[in-house]
């Protein structure tokens, strides 16, 4: 009798669109957390990063443009006001990741995920002079979240002038990206949207590759395999995720979820990189599954926050 109960309340909701806005995020999230731990392998194997960065978006523009051309060719039109706005969010987006790829010549990993834990407020605030409401559970979750992502990572590291900029400028782009996306670019298709982005964040990085000597050399099947992961599973199936996630919950709860992901980017370097965490880092891990645990909120309208 409960089990049927059960199966009945999750077929009346697995319709809605807070379950398919938090199924998206979710997916997005666990898909984009294997970038770290396959770029680190690769990194190690001596492959430039704006390089593997640069490979990973051009198969995933390819990807998308071959998709989009067999499917539905008409999602390849793009109009001026449309070109406009992809052109700025895309230029935005390509900046954003070069900077933070260039910090971590400059900063730690630990130092640059402490900073990078942020985000989620930046995004809040910027959200907040658009009009949305900063709710105080907004602030509890973030909190928990700051405390977990400190356990986790710890205050190590080295404090460069030049990382410290260059991470701020990627937290503060990304969180304009971010709100620019809802605001902007939520009344276009998805598919269109994520390919003109993609296309233009390449561009970008193609320009910061070639100013820092357009370094390239054979990355070797493991190379290879790890860039082709990222560019399909956290490029080109991550970003459509992320957007219909966006349309469904906004983008200040997807921000929310950004600790989950730096918690699955440590399980996954345990489990495959052998790295071990201490009781302290599986308490903070504990402190961002609780967080993540207050950001999912059951049939949540689109546009309204709930205290």
């Amino acid at each position: 009798m409960v089990g049927n109960r059960w199966l009945a309340f999750y077929r009346e909701q697995r319709g809605s669109p807070s379950v398919v806005g938090w199924t998206m995020a979710l997916a997005s999230t666990g898909a984009a957390a294997l970038v770290t731990p396959l770029a680190r392998s690769a990194v190690s194997g001596g492959l430039d990063p704006l390089a593997m960065l640069l490979a990973r978006l051009v198969i995933a523009v390819v990807l998308m443009a071959l998709t989009l051309g067999l499917t539905r060719p008409s999602l390849l039109h793009i109009d001026r006001a449309l070109a406009g706005r992809v052109a700025l969010v895309g230029g935005i987006a390509g900046v954003e990741i070069c900077c933070f790829f260039l910090s971590l010549a400059w900063i730690d990993s630990s130092m640059s995920a402490m900073l990078k834990s942020v985000q989620p407020l930046a995004v809040l605030l910027l959200l907040a002079f658009g009009g949305e409401r900063l709710t105080h559970r907004h602030l509890l979750r973030l909190l928990f979240a700051f405390a977990g992502i400190y356990l986790l990572v710890g205050p190590s590291g080295q404090h460069s002038t030049v990382g410290l900029i260059l991470t701020g400028l990627s937290i503060l782009l990304y969180a304009i990206q971010l709100v620019l996306l809802q605001w902007r670019l939520l009344g276009y298709d998805p598919r269109t949207v994520t390919f003109y982005l993609l296309l233009m964040m390449t561009l970008v990085v193609a320009l910061f590759w070639a100013a820092q000597g357009g370094r390239w050399s054979d990355p070797g099947v493991a190379g290879w395999s790890a860039i082709l992961v990222m560019a399909v599973v956290s490029t080109y199936f991550a970003r459509i995720a992320q957007f219909v996630a966006m349309r469904h919950i906004g983008g200040g709860q997807i921000a929310l979820l950004w600790p989950v992901q730096t918690l699955l980017i440590i399980l996954l370097s345990v489990f495959f990189l052998h790295e071990r965490l201490t009781l302290i880092q599986w308490a903070g891990g504990l402190l961002v599954l609780v967080s993540a645990g207050l950001a999912v909120q059951r049939n949540q309208p689109i546009n309204q926050s709930t205290g």
